[in-house]
């Protein structure tokens, strides 16, 4: 875990790939694409099976460690109307219902706008862009103008790569915490990764395994 004090807060870098807000008991993710590979394989592609489970078991698992109260989805929920077929809906109300004691919101981003707002029976608040929680602007597109707020942020994906001896090169998803925004990394793992090319005022912080390593 990383700690980092943006607009007055306390924020916690969690190498989970999520942000959690001690104040507020608030855990933040990115771009979980939930039905992704559904999509994908309606649309006669080949897609892996089990992710959806891994990436509900991964979240329960920070949701406990950091006894978050509430989850803030930074857009992109579901991947698109495609993957809203019935065991992606049954899957996700299953696991919703563990979690009945929880608020939950999603920031509205670009795939929800395709794909539309979550089922009524996972219980999410869905709300648009940017939503100003004082001092922090919960956002999908980390947009260059700052919102009224520190911007919390998704959709890049954002990853680095770095390099080893003998030639070796890894690229690692990564945090992109500047002095007006933070990025998060995609939390689904069914997604790709953009590298990103950090101004002099931001920090990298790569998630290498179970540990976070500053990297500029």
């Amino acid at each position: 875990m990383v700690t980092v004090t943006a607009a007055g807060e306390v924020l916690q870098l969690l190498p989970e790939r999520a942000v959690f807000w001690p104040r507020r008991s608030t855990l933040f993710v990115a771009d979980v694409h939930f039905g992704k590979a559904a999509a994908f394989r309606a649309a006669g592609i080949p897609a892996p099976e089990g992710g959806l489970a891994e990436d509900l078991q991964r979240l329960s698992q920070v949701i406990a460690c950091a006894g978050a109260e509430r989850v803030v989805f930074l857009g992109d929920v579901l991947h698109a109307r495609r993957g809203r077929v019935d065991h992606v809906i049954a899957r996700v109300t299953a696991w919703r219902s563990e979690h009945s004691h929880r608020q939950f919101m999603v920031v509205r981003g670009n795939h929800d706008a395709r794909a539309g707002d979550p089922p009524p029976e996972w219980r999410m608040t869905c709300v648009d862009e940017p939503f100003i929680e004082p001092p922090l602007a919960f956002c999908h597109m980390p947009n260059a103008s700052p919102a009224a707020g520190y911007m919390l942020a998704g959709h890049i994906h954002p990853a680095v790569w770095l390099r080893g001896r003998a030639g070796l090169r890894e690229r690692l998803p990564c945090f992109v915490v500047g002095p007006s925004r933070m990025i998060l990394p995609a939390f689904g793992s069914f997604t790709g990764s953009a590298s990103v090319q950090p101004t002099p005022d931001d920090r990298i912080y790569a998630i290498a395994g179970d540990v976070l390593v500053e990297v500029w």
